[in-house]
């Protein structure tokens, strides 16, 4: 059989099973009595606020009424915990994410009663700064607050699959691999070559590029979980993909 080093899987191309999605668990339960479902809709809250406050941001909101708008809106969506009007039609936990947000800045914020940083579901914490400079490394592309939102999303969607591949790899013992070929999984033109990798690994040229082939397909079955937890059905994953492609070459 032909070595497949050169033909290296795209991230966007994993495959296999994954497990119970968060957002189906929220929009099964819709239950404000359910803890299940109230965990699994703070989890997806505190790995997806940081393109909401792109979207304040560009919206004209400064740095610190931004903070205190996210925190606010974070404060009532899980104390009212009731989703009841959330239909699975909807799909996509994105798309949920914005709309109530939209709806809080429009009818609900009150900045005489507005939820400051140290509350009870502290999200705007020690990040912070480094999401004002991602908001800031954007501004130039001069997008609108949705557009902006939606490739924040897609950043937020492969930095988190990045995470979990990365402790996945510190699980096993293999972390100085995940490192040194960090920029190769991203398919970076500057990556240090094999060679010199490979030496600093102990790897063969060969070896390292089955490596790095392995780990690619990893990355793309944990992007794909990572995705599952945002749709409401699997059978949504792969069309989900195709719009955070889309997102992240425009």
């Amino acid at each position: 059989m032909p070595a497949q080093d050169d033909a290296l899987p795209s991230p966007f191309a994993g495959c296999g099973t994954f497990p119970p999605t968060h957002w189906s668990v929220v929009l099964a339960a819709q239950d404000s009595r359910n803890a299940r479902a109230a965990d699994a809709l703070e989890e997806l809250c505190r790995t997806y606020w940081r393109p909401l406050y792109a979207f304040v941001r560009r919206s004209g909101h400064n740095v610190e009424t931004a903070r205190d708008l996210i925190q606010a809106f974070f404060e009532r969506l899980l104390a009212q915990k009731d989703l009841k009007s959330v239909h699975p039609a909807k799909g996509r936990f994105r798309s949920f994410l914005l709309a109530s947000l939209k709806h809080f800045l429009a009818n609900e914020w009150d900045r005489q009663t507005a939820v400051k940083r140290g509350g009870r579901c502290e999200f705007i914490s020690l990040e912070a700064a480094g999401v004002e400079i991602e908001f800031q490394s954007e501004a130039p592309r001069g997008l609108s607050p949705d557009g902006l939102y939606e490739r924040r999303w897609a950043l937020a969607v492969l930095e988190e699959a990045r995470r979990r591949l990365e402790a996945d790899y510190r699980a096993r013992g293999k972390q100085d691999l995940v490192t040194c070929l960090s920029a190769h999984l991203a398919g970076d033109p500057a990556a240090v070559p094999y060679a010199e990798v490979g030496g600093t690994l102990g790897l063969s040229p060969a070896a390292l590029r089955k490596a790095v082939e392995r780990m690619r397909r990893r990355y793309g079955q944990l992007l794909r979980e990572v995705v599952a937890q945002t749709v409401a059905t699997p059978d949504k994953v792969d069309e989900e993909l195709r719009h955070l492609r889309r997102l992240l070459q425009g």
